[in-house]
């Protein structure tokens, strides 16, 4: 499939907006199989031309993967008119064709996927698949062992009945309790209304992992990585279970 050149740097590079691919390549920065193009609509298949910035060559990927750590007040969104959106925390990004996989409230933190890869959305979403989503919810009071357990054999909520949860208490943070809880849903505010069902109440709330994902070390609220797709296929195969 061909591209032009300014798209397919867009496409490539995640950091670069269109307006700065075009003054990359008409400054003579981009070459296609070594040789320099100064043209951004000269249309060129990155599967079958080598296309390099600043002397590096830049690999061509259909599907790519980029793991974000959410902060709270922005929306898991593509767009939005008056807020900020998980998207636009990515420079370059292509708001039309990626999306956030599942969505965390306005105020929830954490791993967020986003992707153009619309059947490992579903992979990752779909209740029969049971991949495990854990979060570390702050609650309010003492929260026990006694009050989680029914979360461990699941819960009616009214509009569905949830499937058996995990949990662990974290410990207390002044008078109140951090826990470890992990679904296989995502329905919508489903933690904070299993927790409200044993009698808390949720202030503050992270997801800390999808399957095998897991937030990289010293990646800080509002920051992202990408991964390549081996990258993202290893990390979810080490979540499942044995």
């Amino acid at each position: 499939m061909k591209f032009r050149l300014d798209r397919l740097l867009t496409e490539l590079v995640s950091t670069i907006s269109r307006k700065q691919a075009k003054e990359a390549i008409r400054g003579g920065r981009v070459r296609i199989d070594g040789v320099v193009v100064t043209d951004p609509e000269r249309k060129t298949d990155p599967e079958e031309e080598t296309v390099s910035l600043d002397g590096k060559g830049l690999t061509y990927a259909k599907f790519r993967y980029y793991l974000l750590n959410k902060p709270a007040g922005v929306l898991s969104a593509t767009r939005d008119k008056k807020k900020e959106t998980v998207l636009d925390l990515i420079p370059g990004i292509d708001h039309e064709k990626f999306f956030p996989v599942g969505r965390l409230d306005i105020d929830t933190e954490g791993l967020l996927l986003i992707t153009n890869d619309g059947a490992l959305a579903h992979e990752l979403l779909s209740p029969k698949k049971h991949v495990e989503k854990e979060y570390f919810a702050l609650c309010k009071g003492v929260v026990t062992e006694e009050m989680l357990a029914p979360l461990a054999e699941g819960v009616d909520l009214g509009d569905f009945v949830t499937a058996p949860a995990t949990f662990r208490i974290a410990g207390s943070e002044g008078e109140n309790t951090g826990i470890f809880l992990t679904i296989t849903e995502g329905k919508f505010h489903q933690v904070k209304r299993m927790v409200a069902l044993i009698g808390s109440e949720i202030l503050a709330l992270r997801r800390v992992r999808m399957g095998g994902l897991t937030i990289p070390e010293g990646l800080a609220a509002g920051e992202f990585t990408e991964l390549s797709s081996e990258e993202l296929t290893a990390r979810l195969h080490a979540g499942k279970n044995e």
